[in-house]
């Protein structure tokens, strides 16, 4: 069969099973006969009847007609371990001349279960759809009560006709939101049994293992065997037949039991040899620690390569390679799979770091701070398990309460936001994300690609979006996360302030409100309570100021008192002693305190001691967050609070709205693109497109001519806006006249004209527009982020936009409290508002622009720039008076389950 169609490339990937192995999908090629043949053989018999009706058939023909592909008519997507052993496959046939395709499909046998067969059901579908194929049918032998139940896990609805000896299931290709859940959810539940099979193995092997302990082999293999941990333990060494007292061996090979996870610290050069043996032995997880790929240079790019194509061979998956190893410190489990000496208290918080270093400072400063870690994960270069792998774990890991996160990269930042929105609620996630000052410089040329070019705005907004806690430090992060890890998160900004040292105080509390908390007045039933033991010199206004001779009973009853006041909402404790064994006993009283409250409140404090935090503040069960300085524990308690607010947020979803002529919108994109590729649609073409998302435009008439300016004015009827077309930045090159009467218009356009020519300008006409008055300016637009997606961002409008950067982004697609919000986050918001009595302006109708402009960025993924400015905000409706949109041709759609872009 021969087709003009291109092989489709797109369609190749990696995907993970159920189990967390991952296998590779690919489109079949002509020399995939022999391998076809080996597959078809391997079956069962079985299998074979399930699928052909027979137990018996030709091969060779068989494999011949599967891999005589056209791409069009005839689809075969083959499933393999690395690119010669086949393991299953889907193939659809066309009805001639019809929108309908036969589908059938196998896997084998040992991989059966593992949803092969619904992701090899949800790729073709995508497929097919590409061209034109719009429904599968197939016919079903009655017993095959496994195949009809494939169709129905992957996310499609079956319809069923039983005929004589035969079941008909039919099925629409269209990927709805219903399949895409489903396949994210199973894609949920793989992510997190592959990362199990490095957090619980029962066995495991040190590969590099050496008998100098102050090697990074050696002192790997130390920590592992002296926690202990709760499996075996199996160190290879060519060289050296025992290793620290133990048997090893030679190869992974040569070990006679099971091996569930490796550790590979060997020389680079070797790494790839030792993977492919772990992949005979059948290993199941690597854990990479040897430097040398990525991260150096070309050659070592190459080597990274090889190593995945290698793990991908045997269906193993790998972290790293060039990190630190991993850490479980869960008593059934005691993994310390790492180089470093310091091993961590049993605790609530998972870590992962994309920065070795950085991680081995986080496990020594865990130790120090007494933080527990239910786990560590150092990813190193991130080629195979990412941090969204790990958040599907400690999402289901009941020993973890608190996720912090070191991130030097995003992979797959939609399908993070998605995760964080699900783990959030439950279990805070907090992350420093390094680069805030370059996130990427964009080539754009548009007032919103401005705006967006060069800044980590967009992190902020995806952050923001899924409530994951941004901090700016290490230090912040671990002053966040020994908070959330051990208090109850506020229900509310309020906090109350008890203190020996007024000073202090009102540092914390000036930092409290420039963080967005507030130290609002007591309940005058707490101040008469406070005052009635307080010493007269003491303050019992919040702050709270006991002054320096403030005993332990004072901080009890004052904590008591204060916590119990319904308008406060978290208590920080300061205290200066003026004695070093003074300390203890405040102590204990805040503990006593804490004990005895009515309900959850989070208490922090300041022990301003030379001796640190005393230990009564860190015992097991009752640990009372202590910082070094007051405005530490305010930040900390913000952000705290933030993500309090962002859990309170009601549920909200993009919403449906009305007038959308999507089919229409992507016509105008095609005839477009058609013309050229990445380039900037026409006026006519941008009015088209705003009209089919009901996206309001003041009337505009567009022209050629300085006379045809003229009669559209006539038209018109009052005085209008005078634009040439060709020029961005229209007011610089003065290419802009407003309130032109209509008997003025024709010399206005020549006056522009002639001064365009005179500056070398473009001119492709003019644009006629009926003037908007008592309007506010503001602008809407996106930019898309080659990372994130469509990102949509509004502000003021106008020439000064670029000024004053008032603006507020967020990541598409929005929901109608995203669009809420961001026109509240404007510090030019009050100007809409009725700021000293001016007209208040119709904000609800700026918030449908932004809505809709979100959707139409998010339906058509050619837009890559899209700017509205300004938008005139009236008292009644809004209006864009000016817009700008480009266009090009994008990537192809991510597959489902895909492993590209982690």
């Amino acid at each position: 069969m021969v087709s003009d169609i291109a092989y489709p490339a797109h369609l190749v990937v990696d995907v993970v099973l159920r189990d967390g192995s991952t296998v590779h999908l690919r489109p079949a090629r002509a020399d995939d006969a022999s391998r076809v043949e080996d597959y078809l053989i391997a079956l069962s018999a079985d299998s074979r009847h399930m699928r052909f009706w027979s137990p018996s058939l030709d091969v060779t023909e068989h494999a011949r007609r599967t891999v005589d592909v056209d791409h069009l008519d005839h689809l075969t997507l083959l499933a393999f371990l690395g690119d010669e052993r086949m393991v299953g496959g889907a193939q659809c046939f066309r009805e001639p001349g019809s929108a309908r395709g036969e589908i059938a499909l196998s896997v084998s046998d040992a991989l059966q279960g593992q949803g092969l067969g619904s992701i090899l059901v949800g790729h073709l579908a995508q497929a097919a759809r590409e061209v034109g194929i719009t429904t599968f049918t197939a016919d079903v032998l009655p017993e095959n009560h496994r195949m009809i139940s494939v169709f129905r896990d992957s996310g499609f609805h079956p319809t069923i006709h039983t005929k004589p000896g035969v079941v008909e299931v039919t099925f629409p290709t269209e990927i709805t939101a219903e399949t895409i859940d489903q396949f994210e959810e199973r894609e949920r539940l793989s992510a997190a049994a592959a990362v199990r099979a490095f957090l619980q193995p029962t066995s495991c092997a040190v590969i590099g293992a050496s008998r100098n302990p102050e090697t990074i082999g050696g002192r790997l293999f130390r920590n592992v065997v002296t926690q202990p941990f709760a499996g075996v333990v199996y160190p290879v060494n060519p060289t050296a037949p025992v290793v620290q007292g133990v048997t090893a061996f030679a190869s992974v090979l040569d070990i006679p039991g099971e091996v569930g996870l490796a550790f590979i610290a060997v020389p680079a050069a070797a790494v790839n040899d030792v993977a492919t043996e772990c992949g005979r032995k059948g290993v199941r997880a690597l854990v990479v620690i040897s430097s040398g790929f990525g991260e150096t240079d070309e050659a070592g790019i190459a080597r990274q390569e090889e190593l995945v194509a290698t793990c991908r061979a045997f269906g193993m998956r790998m972290i790293g390679p060039n990190c630190m190893g991993i850490a479980n410190t869960d008593g059934d489990v005691r993994l310390n799979g790492t180089f470093v000496a310091a091993w961590p208290p049993v605790g609530n918080v998972a870590f992962m770091s994309q920065s070795g270093a950085l991680g081995l400072a986080v496990m020594n400063q865990a130790s120090v701070l007494g933080m527990g870690l239910s786990s560590f994960v150092s990813v190193g270069n991130k080629a195979d398990v990412s941090a969204n792998d790990l958040l599907c774990y400690w999402d289901e890991d009941p020993r973890t309460d608190v996720v912090l996160l070191y991130l030097e990269s995003f992979g797959n930042p939609r399908r993070f936001g998605r995760l964080a929105r699900r783990i959030g609620p439950r279990k805070p996630i907090v992350a420093v994300k390094s680069g805030r000052s370059t996130a990427g410089v964009r080539a754009t040329s548009s007032h919103t690609g401005a705006l967006l070019a060069a800044n980590d705005r967009t992190v902020d907004a995806v952050f923001r979006q899924h409530g994951v806690i941004r901090t700016d430090t290490l230090e912040e992060m671990f002053d966040v996360a020994t908070l959330l890890a051990n208090q109850p998160i506020p229900a509310g900004r309020n906090v109350g302030i008890v203190t020996n040292a007024g000073g202090l105080a009102i540092q914390c509390a000036d930092t409290c409100e420039a963080r967005g908390l507030h130290v609002p007045e007591l309940s005058p039933e707490t101040v008469t309570s406070l005052r009635s033991w307080l010493p007269p010199e003491a303050s019992a206004d919040n702050p709270v100021d006991m002054i320096a001779s403030a005993t332990p009973e004072h901080y009890r009853r004052a904590i008591a008192g204060i916590a119990a006041d319904p308008a406060i909402d978290a208590v920080i404790v300061i205290y200066i002693p003026p004695l070093e064994n003074d300390a203890p006993p405040i102590a204990d009283a805040i503990v006593e305190a804490l004990t005895a409250l009515d309900r959850p409140i989070p208490v922090l404090t300041c022990f301003m001691s030379a001796r640190g935090v005393p230990e009564q503040l860190t015992r097991p069960g009752m640990r009372i967050p202590s910082y070094a300085y007051p405005e530490q524990a305010a930040i900390a308690l913000a952000h705290a609070a933030d993500h309090g607010s962002w859990r309170m947020r009601p549920e909200s979803a993009p919403p449906t709205l009305v007038g959308i002529r999507e089919d229409e919108a992507h016509a105008v994109i095609a005839e477009a693109l058609e013309r050229t590729d990445d380039r900037w649609l026409t006026n006519d073409d941008v009015s088209g497109l705003l009209d089919c998302y009901g996206i309001p435009s003041a009337r505009t008439i567009s022209v050629a001519t300085a006379e045809e300016a003229a009669d559209a004015a006539a038209r018109i009827g009052a005085p209008v806006a005078l634009k040439a077309l060709g020029p961005l930045h229209k007011t610089d090159a003065q290419a802009v006249r407003l309130g032109v009467a209509p008997g003025e218009v024709l010399e206005a356009a020549k006056t522009i004209a002639e001064h365009l020519l005179a500056g070398g300008y473009p001119l492709d006409g003019f644009v006629v527009q009926e003037m908007v008055h008592d309007a506010a300016e503001m602008l809407v637009g996106c930019v898309v982020d080659p990372i994130f997606g469509p990102v949509i961002a509004v502000g003021s409008g106008g020439t000064t936009v670029e000024l004053t950067r008032d603006v507020a982004v967020r990541v598409a697609p929005l929901t109608d409290l995203d669009a809420h919000e961001m026109v509240r986050e404007l510090t030019t918001f009050p100007l809409l508002d009725g700021f000293r009595g001016a007209t208040t302006k119709d904000v609800a109708a700026l918030e449908d622009v932004i809505l809709r402009v979100s959707a139409l960025a998010d339906a058509h993924p050619e837009i890559t720039e899209m700017d509205c400015n300004p938008v005139m905000v009236l008292p009644h409706g809004a209006a864009i008076v000016d817009a700008r949109i480009r266009v090009r041709l994008p990537e192809p759609e991510p597959r489902f389950a895909a492993r590209a872009g982690e």
